[in-house]
């Protein structure tokens, strides 16, 4: 059993949560993700770290399922079933290099840690982090923090810059040479912010997020099509060449389970106020 010893809300159905974990804590680098099982007859779902501190880890997510809507729910003092990690390939460090570090919505979660390490090893590092609105942006002190510039945009001009990441990338890419690109976050995101880079011929990573069980490699849930190959994400990945994974392929992936994750929402709500009929579907 691991503790929770914070539990916050960052933005509307964003949630952080930081446990007690000194195996992974121990063990954790950038890039690399936790499988958590909230209690004996809960799944198994994937969540990327996003900081270590001692023998703490945090994640962060958003609710769209009735398992994050159940961590949601969990308070400082709750303990939480099963912990494993860190699993996964960390993410490729450079020295000496340009490096940009681009987070879109949930995705920003994964963002300081890369850049943290990226600046330790005496690379430039260039933040971009965008979201829907103001009220979806998380962690621009720390992106600030850990990076030597950073860009904030929100898609309605809300707040920052009125507009997409991948247009403030295209503007970075013009104004210096950049080496080293990291983006994450929703699939068609990465897509479109992946195809800036492409003609320049910039190295870039992905970190993909498909529907995984038990992060070793045997299950085969988490497949993805990279350079023609099927890869699977949970021991080759999670960072993939952004110019070569089947972003469509990944896309359509993700929604087979749609139907059953509605229903199995649905039960969540039902239980959670004890009514059997009109439960919010999320």
């Amino acid at each position: 059993m691991y503790s929770v010893v914070k539990a916050e809300q960052l933005a509307d159905r964003v949630h952080e949560l930081v446990v007690k974990a000194p195996h992974v804590a121990r063990n954790a680098r950038a890039g690399q993700f936790l499988i958590v099982r909230v209690d004996p007859d809960g799944e198994r779902i994937p969540l990327t770290i996003s900081r270590v501190d001692g023998d703490f880890v945090r994640v962060i997510f958003m609710t769209i399922g009735a398992t994050t809507y159940r961590l949601a729910e969990l308070t400082a003092g709750d303990m939480i079933q099963d912990v494993a990690g860190p699993l996964g390939r960390p993410s490729e460090v450079p020295r000496n290099a340009t490096c940009a570090v681009v987070g879109g919505g949930v995705g920003i979660a994964s963002c300081p840690i890369i850049a943290k390490t990226l600046k330790a090893a005496a690379n430039r590092v260039i933040g971009i982090i965008g979201a829907r609105n103001v009220d979806l942006m998380i962690l621009e002190d720390e992106m600030r923090e850990a990076c030597d510039e950073l860009f904030v945009t929100t898609d309605d001009g809300s707040y920052g810059r009125h507009g997409y990441a991948a247009d403030v990338l295209k503007e970075v890419i013009a104004e210096e040479k950049v080496d080293y690109v990291w983006i994450i976050g929703p699939a068609i995101m990465m897509k479109v912010t992946s195809e800036v880079t492409r003609a320049p011929g910039i190295r870039t990573f992905v970190s993909l997020n498909p529907i995984m069980v038990d992060g070793t490699g045997m299950c085969g849930s988490c497949r993805v099509i990279v350079n023609g190959e099927t890869r699977f994400a949970c021991v080759d990945g999670p960072e993939f060449d952004a110019h070569q994974v089947d972003f469509d392929r990944l896309m359509q992936r993700q929604r087979i389970y749609l139907e059953e994750e509605r229903e199995a929402l649905k039960h969540h709500h039902e239980h959670r106020c004890g009514c059997s009929t009109g439960a919010h579907h999320g």
